[in-house]
Protein backbone atom coordinates (compact mmCIF):
# COMPACT_ATOMS: atom_id res chain seq x y z
CA UNK A 1 0.00 0.00 0.00
CA UNK A 2 1.43 3.39 -0.97
CA UNK A 3 2.71 5.52 1.87
CA UNK A 4 0.84 8.78 2.10
CA UNK A 5 1.91 12.39 2.15
CA UNK A 6 -0.18 15.41 3.07
CA UNK A 7 -0.53 18.51 0.94
CA UNK A 8 0.79 21.78 2.29
CA UNK A 9 -1.66 23.29 4.74
CA UNK A 10 -3.32 26.62 3.94
CA UNK A 11 -2.07 29.70 5.74
CA UNK A 12 -5.05 29.70 8.07
CA UNK A 13 -4.70 26.08 9.19
CA UNK A 14 -4.78 25.41 12.95
CA UNK A 15 -1.40 24.91 14.64
CA UNK A 16 -0.02 21.41 15.16
CA UNK A 17 -1.50 19.27 17.89
CA UNK A 18 -0.42 20.89 21.19
CA UNK A 19 2.19 19.19 23.33
CA UNK A 20 2.40 19.11 27.10
CA UNK A 21 6.00 17.88 27.00
CA UNK A 22 8.70 18.30 24.40
CA UNK A 23 8.38 15.70 21.65
CA UNK A 24 11.38 13.39 21.69
CA UNK A 25 12.87 11.77 18.65
CA UNK A 26 12.72 12.95 15.07
CA UNK A 27 11.07 11.62 11.96
CA UNK A 28 14.05 11.67 9.55
CA UNK A 29 15.70 8.34 9.13
CA UNK A 30 13.12 6.29 10.99
CA UNK A 31 11.69 3.18 9.44
CA UNK A 32 8.68 4.02 7.21
CA UNK A 33 6.87 0.71 7.40
CA UNK A 34 5.94 -1.65 10.17
CA UNK A 35 5.35 0.89 12.94
CA UNK A 36 4.78 -1.98 15.34
CA UNK A 37 7.68 -4.33 15.84
CA UNK A 38 7.71 -6.94 13.12
CA UNK A 39 7.70 -10.42 14.58
CA UNK A 40 6.72 -9.04 17.98
CA UNK A 41 5.12 -11.29 20.55
CA UNK A 42 1.37 -10.65 20.57
CA UNK A 43 0.65 -13.60 22.89
CA UNK A 44 0.90 -11.89 26.26
CA UNK A 45 -2.89 -11.65 26.53
CA UNK A 46 -3.62 -15.23 25.59
CA UNK A 47 -3.11 -17.40 22.52
CA UNK A 48 -1.16 -16.18 19.51
CA UNK A 49 -2.98 -13.27 17.91
CA UNK A 50 -3.26 -13.33 14.14
CA UNK A 51 -4.96 -10.24 12.71
CA UNK A 52 -6.53 -10.18 9.24
CA UNK A 53 -6.91 -6.48 8.33
CA UNK A 54 -9.60 -7.17 5.74
CA UNK A 55 -11.68 -9.06 8.31
CA UNK A 56 -11.33 -6.21 10.79
CA UNK A 57 -12.32 -3.68 8.10
CA UNK A 58 -15.60 -5.55 7.69
CA UNK A 59 -16.55 -5.18 11.37
CA UNK A 60 -14.27 -3.00 13.45
CA UNK A 61 -16.47 -2.90 16.60
CA UNK A 62 -16.50 -6.70 16.76
CA UNK A 63 -12.74 -6.84 16.30
CA UNK A 64 -12.30 -4.34 19.12
CA UNK A 65 -14.62 -6.48 21.20
CA UNK A 66 -12.44 -9.52 20.53
CA UNK A 67 -9.34 -7.55 21.50
CA UNK A 68 -11.05 -6.48 24.71
CA UNK A 69 -11.93 -10.07 25.54
CA UNK A 70 -8.27 -11.00 25.26
CA UNK A 71 -6.96 -8.25 27.48
CA UNK A 72 -9.83 -8.49 29.98
CA UNK A 73 -9.42 -12.24 30.36
CA UNK A 74 -5.77 -11.71 31.26
CA UNK A 75 -6.55 -8.91 33.74
CA UNK A 76 -9.38 -10.85 35.38
CA UNK A 77 -7.11 -13.86 35.85
CA UNK A 78 -4.55 -11.66 37.55
CA UNK A 79 -7.23 -10.09 39.74
CA UNK A 80 -8.46 -13.54 40.79
CA UNK A 81 -4.98 -14.48 41.90
CA UNK A 82 -4.89 -11.42 44.14
CA UNK A 83 -8.28 -11.86 45.80
CA UNK A 84 -11.53 -13.57 44.83
CA UNK A 85 -13.81 -10.84 46.23
CA UNK A 86 -11.83 -8.10 44.54
CA UNK A 87 -12.06 -9.98 41.25
CA UNK A 88 -15.76 -10.77 41.55
CA UNK A 89 -17.09 -7.51 42.92
CA UNK A 90 -14.79 -4.93 41.37
CA UNK A 91 -12.73 -6.27 38.46
CA UNK A 92 -15.70 -8.14 36.98
CA UNK A 93 -17.80 -4.96 37.12
CA UNK A 94 -15.14 -3.05 35.22
CA UNK A 95 -14.95 -5.80 32.60
CA UNK A 96 -18.74 -6.01 32.25
CA UNK A 97 -19.15 -2.24 31.95
CA UNK A 98 -16.47 -2.13 29.25
CA UNK A 99 -17.87 -5.10 27.33
CA UNK A 100 -21.30 -3.45 27.31
CA UNK A 101 -19.84 -0.30 25.77
CA UNK A 102 -21.43 1.80 23.09
CA UNK A 103 -20.49 2.09 19.45
CA UNK A 104 -16.70 1.84 19.97
CA UNK A 105 -16.38 5.12 18.07
CA UNK A 106 -13.05 6.21 19.53
CA UNK A 107 -11.43 2.86 18.81
CA UNK A 108 -12.89 2.96 15.29
CA UNK A 109 -11.14 6.29 14.80
CA UNK A 110 -7.85 4.66 15.80
CA UNK A 111 -8.36 1.81 13.34
CA UNK A 112 -9.47 3.82 10.33
CA UNK A 113 -6.86 6.52 10.90
CA UNK A 114 -4.20 3.82 10.94
CA UNK A 115 -5.61 2.27 7.76
CA UNK A 116 -5.99 5.63 5.99
CA UNK A 117 -2.36 6.41 6.76
CA UNK A 118 -1.21 3.21 5.08
CA UNK A 119 -1.02 0.78 7.98
CA UNK A 120 -1.85 -2.81 7.09
CA UNK A 121 0.87 -5.22 8.17
CA UNK A 122 0.04 -7.65 10.95
CA UNK A 123 2.10 -6.09 13.78
CA UNK A 124 0.68 -2.63 13.08
CA UNK A 125 -2.93 -3.81 12.92
CA UNK A 126 -2.54 -5.84 16.10
CA UNK A 127 -1.10 -2.78 17.84
CA UNK A 128 -4.00 -0.61 16.63
CA UNK A 129 -6.53 -3.07 18.05
CA UNK A 130 -4.75 -3.16 21.40
CA UNK A 131 -4.71 0.64 21.59
CA UNK A 132 -8.39 0.67 20.61
CA UNK A 133 -9.11 -1.72 23.49
CA UNK A 134 -7.16 0.54 25.84
CA UNK A 135 -9.29 3.50 24.72
CA UNK A 136 -12.44 1.58 25.60
CA UNK A 137 -11.09 1.02 29.11
CA UNK A 138 -10.17 4.70 29.37
CA UNK A 139 -13.75 5.49 28.39
CA UNK A 140 -14.95 3.23 31.19
CA UNK A 141 -12.85 5.23 33.64
CA UNK A 142 -14.23 8.52 32.34
CA UNK A 143 -17.88 7.46 32.39
CA UNK A 144 -17.84 5.74 35.78
CA UNK A 145 -16.17 8.73 37.43
CA UNK A 146 -18.40 11.18 35.55
CA UNK A 147 -21.54 9.45 36.82
CA UNK A 148 -20.31 9.74 40.41
CA UNK A 149 -19.42 13.42 40.03
CA UNK A 150 -22.72 14.22 38.34
CA UNK A 151 -24.83 12.00 40.58
CA UNK A 152 -26.25 10.28 37.50
CA UNK A 153 -28.22 7.12 38.26
CA UNK A 154 -28.42 5.91 34.65
CA UNK A 155 -25.82 5.07 32.03
CA UNK A 156 -26.69 3.54 28.65
CA UNK A 157 -30.23 2.93 29.82
CA UNK A 158 -29.05 0.86 32.81
CA UNK A 159 -28.11 1.71 36.41
CA UNK A 160 -24.79 3.51 36.64
CA UNK A 161 -22.03 1.48 38.25
CA UNK A 162 -22.20 3.27 41.60
CA UNK A 163 -25.98 2.91 41.65
CA UNK A 164 -25.72 -0.79 40.84
CA UNK A 165 -23.28 -1.35 43.70
CA UNK A 166 -25.50 0.65 46.04
CA UNK A 167 -28.56 -1.39 45.12
CA UNK A 168 -26.66 -4.64 45.61
CA UNK A 169 -26.11 -3.62 49.24
CA UNK A 170 -29.81 -2.99 49.83
CA UNK A 171 -30.77 -4.46 53.19
CA UNK A 172 -27.16 -5.18 54.17
CA UNK A 173 -26.39 -1.60 55.24
CA UNK A 174 -28.23 1.66 55.93
CA UNK A 175 -29.09 3.53 52.70
CA UNK A 176 -26.58 6.34 53.29
CA UNK A 177 -23.72 3.91 53.92
CA UNK A 178 -24.70 1.80 50.91
CA UNK A 179 -24.72 4.90 48.71
CA UNK A 180 -21.32 6.01 49.99
CA UNK A 181 -19.93 2.53 49.44
CA UNK A 182 -21.28 2.50 45.89
CA UNK A 183 -19.57 5.80 45.09
CA UNK A 184 -16.27 4.67 46.63
CA UNK A 185 -16.32 1.41 44.67
CA UNK A 186 -17.05 3.34 41.47
CA UNK A 187 -14.00 5.56 42.08
CA UNK A 188 -11.87 2.43 42.47
CA UNK A 189 -13.48 0.87 39.39
CA UNK A 190 -12.56 3.90 37.30
CA UNK A 191 -9.03 3.83 38.69
CA UNK A 192 -8.70 0.14 37.84
CA UNK A 193 -9.93 0.73 34.28
CA UNK A 194 -7.34 3.49 33.87
CA UNK A 195 -4.55 1.26 35.21
CA UNK A 196 -5.52 -1.54 32.83
CA UNK A 197 -5.66 0.90 29.90
CA UNK A 198 -2.20 2.25 30.69
CA UNK A 199 -0.83 -1.29 31.03
CA UNK A 200 -2.15 -2.25 27.61
CA UNK A 201 -0.56 0.74 25.91
CA UNK A 202 2.73 0.21 27.74
CA UNK A 203 2.78 -3.50 26.80
CA UNK A 204 1.99 -2.95 23.11
CA UNK A 205 4.97 -3.93 20.97
CA UNK A 206 6.11 -0.87 19.01
CA UNK A 207 9.41 0.29 17.59
CA UNK A 208 11.09 2.95 19.79
CA UNK A 209 10.13 6.00 17.71
CA UNK A 210 6.50 4.92 17.37
CA UNK A 211 6.30 3.97 21.04
CA UNK A 212 7.40 7.49 21.96
CA UNK A 213 4.84 9.09 19.64
CA UNK A 214 1.96 6.89 20.82
CA UNK A 215 2.69 7.19 24.51
CA UNK A 216 3.09 10.96 24.40
CA UNK A 217 -0.26 11.36 22.65
CA UNK A 218 -1.78 8.98 25.20
CA UNK A 219 -0.26 10.91 28.10
CA UNK A 220 -1.55 14.24 26.82
CA UNK A 221 -5.03 12.82 26.25
CA UNK A 222 -5.34 11.60 29.84
CA UNK A 223 -4.27 14.97 31.25
CA UNK A 224 -6.62 16.86 28.92
CA UNK A 225 -9.54 14.72 30.09
CA UNK A 226 -8.87 15.62 33.71
CA UNK A 227 -8.41 19.30 32.91
CA UNK A 228 -11.66 19.42 30.97
CA UNK A 229 -13.59 17.66 33.70
CA UNK A 230 -12.15 20.06 36.28
CA UNK A 231 -13.23 23.09 34.25
CA UNK A 232 -16.67 21.53 33.86
CA UNK A 233 -17.03 21.01 37.62
CA UNK A 234 -15.65 24.44 38.41
CA UNK A 235 -18.12 25.99 36.01
CA UNK A 236 -20.96 24.29 37.85
CA UNK A 237 -19.65 25.55 41.19
CA UNK A 238 -19.23 29.16 40.08
CA UNK A 239 -22.29 29.27 37.85
CA UNK A 240 -20.12 30.34 34.93
CA UNK A 241 -22.12 31.46 31.93
CA UNK A 242 -19.23 32.45 29.69
CA UNK A 243 -19.54 31.04 26.16
CA UNK A 244 -15.75 31.19 25.73
CA UNK A 245 -15.11 29.23 28.91
CA UNK A 246 -17.77 26.70 27.95
CA UNK A 247 -16.04 26.11 24.62
CA UNK A 248 -12.67 25.74 26.34
CA UNK A 249 -13.98 23.07 28.72
CA UNK A 250 -15.71 21.23 25.86
CA UNK A 251 -12.51 21.35 23.80
CA UNK A 252 -10.45 19.72 26.55
CA UNK A 253 -13.03 17.34 27.96
CA UNK A 254 -14.57 16.02 24.77
CA UNK A 255 -13.26 17.31 21.44
CA UNK A 256 -9.66 16.24 21.95
CA UNK A 257 -10.47 13.00 23.72
CA UNK A 258 -13.34 11.90 21.51
CA UNK A 259 -11.94 12.57 18.04
CA UNK A 260 -8.59 14.34 17.67
CA UNK A 261 -6.46 12.16 19.94
CA UNK A 262 -7.84 8.83 18.66
CA UNK A 263 -7.03 9.99 15.12
CA UNK A 264 -3.54 10.94 16.25
CA UNK A 265 -3.02 7.55 17.89
CA UNK A 266 -3.97 5.70 14.71
CA UNK A 267 -1.77 7.91 12.58
CA UNK A 268 1.15 7.47 14.98
CA UNK A 269 0.85 3.68 14.92
CA UNK A 270 0.92 3.77 11.12
CA UNK A 271 3.98 6.02 11.07
CA UNK A 272 2.27 8.97 9.37
CA UNK A 273 4.39 11.96 8.46
CA UNK A 274 3.97 15.26 10.27
CA UNK A 275 1.81 16.95 7.63
CA UNK A 276 -0.64 14.07 7.55
CA UNK A 277 -0.78 14.04 11.34
CA UNK A 278 -1.50 17.78 11.45
CA UNK A 279 -4.25 17.53 8.84
CA UNK A 280 -5.98 14.70 10.71
CA UNK A 281 -5.64 16.47 14.06
CA UNK A 282 -7.07 19.70 12.63
CA UNK A 283 -10.02 17.76 11.22
CA UNK A 284 -10.52 15.94 14.50
CA UNK A 285 -10.41 19.15 16.52
CA UNK A 286 -13.22 20.71 14.49
CA UNK A 287 -15.35 17.58 14.31
CA UNK A 288 -14.79 16.91 18.01
CA UNK A 289 -16.18 20.31 18.93
CA UNK A 290 -19.15 19.78 16.64
CA UNK A 291 -19.72 16.42 18.33
CA UNK A 292 -19.78 18.00 21.79
CA UNK A 293 -22.15 20.78 20.71
CA UNK A 294 -24.46 18.16 19.22
CA UNK A 295 -24.33 16.26 22.49
CA UNK A 296 -25.31 19.43 24.38
CA UNK A 297 -28.33 19.90 22.11
CA UNK A 298 -29.44 16.31 22.48
CA UNK A 299 -29.24 16.48 26.26
CA UNK A 300 -32.04 19.05 26.17
CA UNK A 301 -33.96 18.20 23.00
CA UNK A 302 -33.14 14.51 22.56
CA UNK A 303 -35.23 11.41 23.00
CA UNK A 304 -34.09 9.28 25.97
CA UNK A 305 -34.95 6.16 23.97
CA UNK A 306 -32.01 7.07 21.74
CA UNK A 307 -29.66 8.77 24.20
CA UNK A 308 -30.02 6.17 26.98
CA UNK A 309 -30.31 8.82 29.70
CA UNK A 310 -32.85 11.25 31.05
CA UNK A 311 -32.91 14.48 29.08
CA UNK A 312 -32.25 17.81 30.73
CA UNK A 313 -29.44 16.47 32.90
CA UNK A 314 -27.07 19.27 31.93
CA UNK A 315 -29.68 21.89 32.82
CA UNK A 316 -30.49 20.33 36.20
CA UNK A 317 -26.81 19.94 37.07
CA UNK A 318 -26.05 23.52 35.99
CA UNK A 319 -23.33 22.42 33.58
CA UNK A 320 -21.65 25.35 31.82
CA UNK A 321 -22.49 24.22 28.30
CA UNK A 322 -22.07 26.51 25.33
CA UNK A 323 -25.79 26.18 24.59
CA UNK A 324 -26.81 27.46 28.03
CA UNK A 325 -24.13 30.15 28.11
CA UNK A 326 -25.19 31.45 24.71
CA UNK A 327 -28.86 31.56 25.73
CA UNK A 328 -28.00 33.57 28.86
CA UNK A 329 -25.84 35.99 26.86
CA UNK A 330 -28.53 36.50 24.23
CA UNK A 331 -31.24 37.02 26.83
CA UNK A 332 -29.11 39.64 28.58
CA UNK A 333 -28.24 41.39 25.31
CA UNK A 334 -31.91 41.57 24.36
CA UNK A 335 -32.98 42.64 27.88
CA UNK A 336 -35.33 39.65 27.80
CA UNK A 337 -36.14 39.49 31.50
CA UNK A 338 -38.62 36.57 31.29
CA UNK A 339 -36.04 34.46 29.47
CA UNK A 340 -33.37 35.33 32.02
CA UNK A 341 -35.68 34.40 34.89
CA UNK A 342 -36.46 31.03 33.32
CA UNK A 343 -32.79 30.25 32.81
CA UNK A 344 -31.72 31.48 36.24
CA UNK A 345 -34.40 29.38 37.89
CA UNK A 346 -33.64 26.25 35.90
CA UNK A 347 -29.86 26.06 35.60
CA UNK A 348 -28.61 23.99 38.53
CA UNK A 349 -32.12 23.18 39.77
CA UNK A 350 -31.97 19.44 40.51
CA UNK A 351 -35.75 19.34 41.02
CA UNK A 352 -36.66 20.97 37.71
CA UNK A 353 -39.95 19.50 36.52
CA UNK A 354 -40.88 18.45 33.00
CA UNK A 355 -42.91 21.63 32.55
CA UNK A 356 -39.91 23.64 33.74
CA UNK A 357 -37.70 21.92 31.20
CA UNK A 358 -40.24 22.71 28.49
CA UNK A 359 -39.95 26.38 29.42
CA UNK A 360 -36.17 26.16 29.08
CA UNK A 361 -36.53 24.61 25.64
CA UNK A 362 -38.81 27.43 24.54
CA UNK A 363 -36.28 30.00 25.74
CA UNK A 364 -33.45 28.23 23.94
CA UNK A 365 -35.45 28.46 20.74
CA UNK A 366 -36.79 31.99 21.29
CA UNK A 367 -33.38 33.49 22.02
CA UNK A 368 -31.96 31.86 18.92
CA UNK A 369 -29.42 29.90 20.97
CA UNK A 370 -30.49 26.57 19.54
CA UNK A 371 -30.32 27.77 15.95
CA UNK A 372 -26.94 29.41 16.59
CA UNK A 373 -25.51 26.18 17.99
CA UNK A 374 -26.85 24.24 15.01
CA UNK A 375 -25.19 26.72 12.67
CA UNK A 376 -21.90 26.46 14.56
CA UNK A 377 -22.04 22.68 14.30
CA UNK A 378 -22.45 22.97 10.53
CA UNK A 379 -19.51 25.39 10.24
CA UNK A 380 -17.23 23.24 12.37
CA UNK A 381 -18.16 20.11 10.45
CA UNK A 382 -17.46 21.76 7.10
CA UNK A 383 -14.15 23.15 8.33
CA UNK A 384 -13.16 19.75 9.66
CA UNK A 385 -13.88 18.08 6.34
CA UNK A 386 -11.79 20.68 4.51
CA UNK A 387 -8.83 19.84 6.72
CA UNK A 388 -9.46 16.13 6.20
CA UNK A 389 -9.62 16.48 2.44
CA UNK A 390 -6.27 18.28 2.53
CA UNK A 391 -4.45 15.08 3.43
CA UNK A 392 -3.48 12.46 0.86
CA UNK A 393 -4.70 9.21 2.36
CA UNK A 394 -5.48 5.72 1.15
CA UNK A 395 -8.69 6.31 -0.80
CA UNK A 396 -10.78 3.37 0.43
CA UNK A 397 -9.90 3.73 4.09
CA UNK A 398 -10.21 7.52 3.90
CA UNK A 399 -13.77 7.18 2.61
CA UNK A 400 -14.68 5.02 5.61
CA UNK A 401 -12.99 7.45 7.99
CA UNK A 402 -14.70 10.42 6.37
CA UNK A 403 -18.13 8.84 6.87
CA UNK A 404 -17.30 8.15 10.49
CA UNK A 405 -16.24 11.75 11.05
CA UNK A 406 -19.32 13.14 9.31
CA UNK A 407 -21.61 11.03 11.47
CA UNK A 408 -20.28 12.54 14.70
CA UNK A 409 -21.94 15.89 14.21
CA UNK A 410 -25.11 14.61 12.57
CA UNK A 411 -28.40 14.95 14.41
CA UNK A 412 -29.09 11.64 16.12
CA UNK A 413 -31.96 12.17 18.51
CA UNK A 414 -33.29 15.73 18.43
CA UNK A 415 -37.01 16.06 18.04
CA UNK A 416 -37.44 18.89 15.53
CA UNK A 417 -35.49 21.31 13.33
CA UNK A 418 -33.79 24.31 14.92
CA UNK A 419 -35.72 27.51 15.34
CA UNK A 420 -39.14 25.92 15.81
CA UNK A 421 -40.60 25.88 19.29
CA UNK A 422 -41.91 22.56 20.45
CA UNK A 423 -45.17 22.03 22.23
CA UNK A 424 -45.31 20.34 25.60
CA UNK A 425 -47.29 17.51 24.03
CA UNK A 426 -44.39 16.87 21.64
CA UNK A 427 -41.85 16.53 24.41
CA UNK A 428 -39.91 13.30 24.57
CA UNK A 429 -40.69 11.04 27.48
CA UNK A 430 -38.22 12.45 29.97
CA UNK A 431 -39.49 12.42 33.51
CA UNK A 432 -38.52 14.89 36.16
CA UNK A 433 -35.76 13.62 38.42
CA UNK A 434 -36.63 11.68 41.52
CA UNK A 435 -38.13 14.15 43.95
CA UNK A 436 -39.04 16.60 41.19
CA UNK A 437 -42.57 17.57 40.38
Amino acid sequence: MRRTQAKDQPAGAPPPVPRLVAFSGSAPGRRRAGRAVAGADHTRDGAAWVVDPAAVDADVPSAIGDALERVLADRLTRAGVLDAEFAGELAERVARFTREGGKRTRSQFVWWSMRACGGGDEPTTAAALRIGAALELLQTCALVHDDVMDGSALRRGRPALHADVRDSCSGAAPPARAARFGEAVAVLAGDLALVWADDIVADTALDPWTATAVREVWSDMRTEMVAGQFLDLRGQLTGSRSPAQALRAAHLKSALYSVERPLALGAAVAGADGRTMRALCSAGRCVGMAFQLRDDLEDVFGDPRHTGKSCGGDIREGKPTYLAALAVARAEAAADRPAREVLEGALGNADLSRDGLDEVREVLVRTGARAAVEAKIERLSAQGMRHFDGALLDAEAAARLRRLLTAQAASRAVDDPPGRARSASAAPACDAPEGGR
